[in-house]
């Protein structure tokens, strides 16, 4: 059960493990571009590419869908970026359990964004964990995890990507140990748990109030979805890469200060941030010496 990129690794490493999927349930599809056709997401995409057996229902809680599930007599129920939470009434349904890969170092940042949040929060290290499902969002016990480090250029689309593949190798795993009986579960402390709700696309605004080094973490968090933006003069633009400078400045945050002709310096709470990839309304993403070209950006004007 997966619907999104980050469940695709997973699918694949399963089929090439010779694992006999005998259904992949993934979500309903959904309107897209500007035509708003209906379109397959990327695991009914693969699974359709390895000839597998599909269902897309709209709600699992249909109790047709838990007795058709039932009359399949699955051993295991795999989930990774499924999209809905799964009944007590599917969970006891596979003999030998049902199986979760999530994107974070649980009990840390249990919900639907970890990857944004782990940036965010500026965090050094982070990881994926196989767990039990239970009735709870990501508060099953705990299987198996994987650590890796955060690189400071890391965003959101490249992390995912290295998780997705961690993810990946994990499940299978665990599906070895628990087959062979080598896997012990583990309850998670759920006293140090913490959540990572999803965003809107209104969340990707930047506050210019805080020092450079967190901005530049959340815009890296917000890198590709939901995307970091602001405003200057009440044109929209959107940011896709920057680097925190280690500057003393004066300027309330948000200002353009002094640069030189190629760059876009802004004044932040503590040091100054160096846009080096925007997007203007209606525009390409350009790195910054191109964009200054056809923009001009004067000192002393502020994004907010």
């Amino acid at each position: 059960m997966g619907t999104p990129d980050f469940a695709v690794p997973a699918l694949k490493a399963l089929h090439q493990d010779e694992r006999d999927i005998i259904l992949v349930v993934t979500q309903p599809d959904r309107p897209k571009g500007r035509g708003r056709k209906l379109k397959p997401g990327p695991v009914k995409k693969t699974a359709m590419d390895l000839g597998l057996k599909i269902s897309q229902p709209t709600t699992v809680k249909d109790p047709v869908f838990i007795q058709y599930i039932k009359e399949l007599k699955p051993d295991f129920i795999i989930t990774a970026a499924f999209g809905q939470l799964l009944p007590p009434a599917i969970l006891e349904i596979p003999c030998l359990g049902a199986v979760n890969i999530h994107a974070s170092l649980l009990p840390q940042y249990r919900g639907a964004a970890p990857i944004h949040w782990a940036l965010i929060n500026g965090e050094k290290r982070t990881g994926v964990t196989t767990m039990m499902m239970d009735k709870g969002v990501d508060t099953g016990d705990i299987l198996l995890s994987r650590t890796t480090k955060i690189i400071f250029e890391d965003t959101t689309a490249v992390l995912h990507d290295r998780l997705a593949l961690m993810g990946a190798d994990l499940m299978i795993e665990t599906l070895k140990g628990l087959i062979n009986k080598q896997l012990t579960p583990i309850p998670q402390n759920h006293a140090k748990a913490t959540y990572a709700p999803l965003f809107k696309k209104k969340d990707g605004r930047i506050n210019w109030d805080m020092p450079a080094l967190k901005i530049y973490d959340f815009i890296r968090g917000m890198t590709p979805w939901p995307g970091a933006f602001t405003f200057c003069d009440k044109k929209r633009f959107k940011i896709y890469k920057a680097r925190p400078v280690d500057k003393k400045v004066l300027e309330p945050p948000g200002t353009i200060i002094r640069h030189f002709p190629n760059e876009l310096l802004v004044a932040t709470a503590a040091g100054c941030l160096s846009i080096l990839e925007i997007q203007g309304a209606a525009a390409s993403r350009l790195d910054i010496k191109t964009f200054l070209r056809g923009c001009r950006i004067e000192h002393g004007n502020r994004f907010v």
